[in-house]
């Protein structure tokens, strides 16, 4: 018998997460990738290998990781790593000194500290604008600019950036756009279809979906771009171990089943919220009253589990994170367990006060991951947490 697998388009995404990607272990016919926990691998002969020399630049587990992201993306290229973190990094192994990265002003804290902290001293430049208005974007642009890079929706502000118009800007500069698609997910969002030319994710969150790994991945559509990052992989080693890759891959498998669960709860938890706190405390894409909406049903089919709430003091939102009994005070988003958080103080806790300030992030600011629990569970915590 011969079976099919789905690693092209034309296959539906659900099949996709399932199947891209993987093919039945060779040896006893295993449905599921094996782990394959080796360091390195026995040559037939001198320059005789099938394929793998040391496990630093290829496992066959990671492999399977890799190819079903990509799938799911829409790409042809996927390339795992040890974090999210350790993903960007090698990403912005892209570029040398001297060269100019324009950045959303309101992306994840960790990605501003290996800017500022880090990779300005080592010769790059950065330019920190709003990103939902493409003409701030378009303006920061100089001829040194060889990037330009996003998240949207962003964390924790749930700001927007417009895909098509961003990669026109792109284009028009000869830059890459690189697109942080955590949030959104595939599910939800895929940036390369709009023109972006590297889409990458923290795995740790959505794609896994567990809050048992740790992990990032990248996908591109180029040769050329994927040759660059496959030697970039090998030679800075940030790779993921085979295990991470095995728990990661488990997760997409179940991804688009989770992330409706996800969007139905967020849906109906930030429609609650919003009658009541008031509209203007409740940022939520899916939310007729975000400035951003249209946007969101253009270019989303979902607008997931992530709400911020403003309940205008931090002692407001102490009380809130410490009187929530399903919910839960960590770091982190994505799992099928709720999380609650404070983004001032935890995601963007390295971002000085007054940058925090300028973008519009306050201390009263409280930021939910819905995860999959039945949803009357969760509004009655937070009704009695607010309470």
């Amino acid at each position: 018998m011969t079976r099919i697998f789905p690693d092209d388009l034309e296959a539906g995404l659900s099949t996709r997460a399932i199947h891209a990607g993987q093919r039945p272990e060779p040896q006893a016919g295993a449905i599921m990738t094996p782990l394959y926990l080796t360091s390195t691998y026995v040559q037939d002969g001198m320059g005789q290998h099938k394929g793998y020399e040391y496990a630093r630049g290829k496992n066959p587990t990671r492999e399977a990781l890799e190819r079903n992201v990509a799938s799911l993306e829409g790409g042809q290229h996927g390339f795992a790593f040890a974090s999210g973190m350790g993903c960007l990094d090698s990403i912005m192994k892209l570029f040398r000194a001297g060269d100019h990265i324009v950045v959303g002003e309101n992306v994840y804290g960790g990605t501003f500290r290996l800017f500022d902290r880090i990779l300005k001293h080592m010769g790059l430049s950065f330019s920190y604008v709003d990103t939902q208005d493409a003409q701030r974007v378009e303006d920061a642009m100089t001829p040194a600019t060889r990037a330009l890079l996003v998240e949207t929706p962003t964390n924790p502000l749930m700001r927007l950036a417009d895909l098509a118009a961003m990669a026109d800007i792109a284009k028009r500069h000869d830059a890459l756009l690189v697109v942080d698609n955590t949030f959104a997910t595939p599910v939800f969002q895929r940036p390369l279809e709009f023109g972006a030319h590297i889409v990458w994710h923290s795995t740790t969150k959505y794609l896994n979906g567990h809050s048992d790994m740790i992990g990032g991945v990248a996908v591109v559509l180029e040769d050329d771009l994927a040759a660059r990052l496959q030697f970039i992989q090998n030679a800075a080693g940030a790779v993921p171990g085979p295990f991470d890759c095995w728990l990661a891959l488990r997760g997409t498998k179940t991804l688009p089943l989770r992330m409706r669960q996800h969007d139905a709860n967020g849906r109906q938890i930030a429609a609650w919220l919003a009658n009541r706190l008031g509209e203007e405390a409740v940022i939520y894409p899916g939310l007729a009253s975000h400035p951003q909406h249209e946007l969101a049903a253009r270019q989303m089919s979902g607008f997931g589990g992530m709400i911020t709430i403003e309940t205008g003091s931090v002692e407001r939102a102490r009380r809130v994170l410490e009187g929530v009994r399903v919910f839960a005070l960590a770091e982190s988003l994505g799992g099928v367990e709720s999380l609650i958080s404070h983004p001032f103080s935890m995601t963007h806790g390295s971002v000085p006060a007054e940058v925090k300030v300028a973008m519009g992030l306050t201390d009263g600011m409280v930021r939910l991951s819905c995860g999959v629990e039945d949803v009357e569970d969760l509004i009655a915590d937070l009704d009695q947490a607010l309470g």
